[in-house]
C-alpha cells in the first residue's frame, strides 16, 4: 500500500461548557471528523488521505480547528459546511482553502485577534 500523501488531524477535544478557551467538539460526537472521512471516501481519496481525530492543538480560541500534513497548514473556525471545500480544493486539487486559513501569527503564539492581550 501507498504511503498517505495528506494527513487531516481534527481535534475533537472537549472542554468543561463556558470555558474561556472554547471547544472544538461542543457535543462531543465528533461530527466534523466523520464529515472529513465522509467527504474523502466521496472524493475517492481515501487511499492517500487519512483523517485523524485529535485531541487538543492548543489552537482552542480557534476552533474548531483542522491542520493538514504535509505543509502544516492551519485552518481555523472549521464548520460543517467547509468540510467538502477543503477536501476538493486542498487534498484533491493541491490547493490550501485561504479563506479558512489560521493567519501565521495566530499559531502557536500566546497572544492574536483571537485570544486577546497577552497574560503576564
Amino acid at each position: 500500500m501507498a504511503a498517505f500523501e495528506h494527513h487531516v488531524f481534527v481535534c475533537t477535544n472537549q472542554r468543561e461548557p463556558g470555558s474561556a478557551r472554547g471547544c472544538c467538539s461542543q457535543d462531543g460526537k465528533g461530527a466534523l471528523h466523520t464529515a472529513f472521512k465522509d467527504a474523502v471516501a466521496a472524493a475517492g481519496v481515501k487511499a492517500i488521505v487519512r483523517a485523524n481525530k485529535a485531541g487538543c492543538l492548543d489552537q482552542c480560541e480557534h476552533g474548531p480547528v483542522v491542520v493538514v500534513y504535509p505543509g502544516a497548514v492551519w485552518y481555523g473556525f472549521v464548520q460543517l459546511e467547509d468540510v467538502n471545500t477543503i477536501v476538493r480544493e486542498h487534498l484533491v486539487a493541491g490547493r490550501p482553502v485561504e479563506r479558512l486559513r489560521l493567519p501565521e501569527e495566530c499559531v502557536n503564539t500566546p497572544r492574536c485577534a483571537h485570544k486577546g492581550p497577552a497574560k503576564g
